[in-house]
């Protein structure tokens, strides 16, 4: 795996939120479940997990939306082209998830657990690659 020199840098595709991670993140994973599905318009979700407080957004930040779902974190994303940057907790105003697609270079890290596999989408079986499967959350990240 790529070491990664810190910071890990990021952003939207129309390049008006740009992001910084400070530190390594703490590990990173695939979401299956169906309102990942929905919102990237894929089978899984790519996430990682910054460590508390080293996400900065740099520029852009009037552009971020939250929407609040009736359970489960906050999702983030630019009002101005629609990417999916972020999530949270609704509790804390820092991101507790980057969709790992929203990177501009390989993190240094990648993903070693697939959850929600219980939800997976029925016309992209789930790879036998050997990452740790939960049924339902990891815990801690959504």
């Amino acid at each position: 795996m790529p070491e990664r020199d810190l910071p890990i840098t990021g952003g939207c595709v129309c390049g008006e939120v740009r992001y910084e991670i400070d530190a390594e993140p703490l590990h990173a994973g695939y979401c299956h479940c169906t309102r990942c599905q929905r919102r990237s318009g894929t089978a899984a979700s790519a996430n990682l997990r910054p460590k508390p407080g080293s996400v900065t957004i740099v520029s852009g930040a009037e552009l971020i939306r939250w929407w609040t779902p009736e359970r489960g974190w906050e999702k983030g994303f630019c009002s101005n082209c629609g990417s999916a940057l972020f999530s949270r907790d609704p509790a804390d105003d820092d991101p507790g998830g980057v969709r790992m697609g929203t990177l501009d270079h390989h993190p240094g890290i990648e993903p070693s657990y697939r959850q929600f596999v219980a939800y997976a989408a029925p016309w992209e079986p789930l790879p036998d690659d050997g990452l740790e499967r939960f049924e339902e959350s990891r815990g801690g990240h959504r």
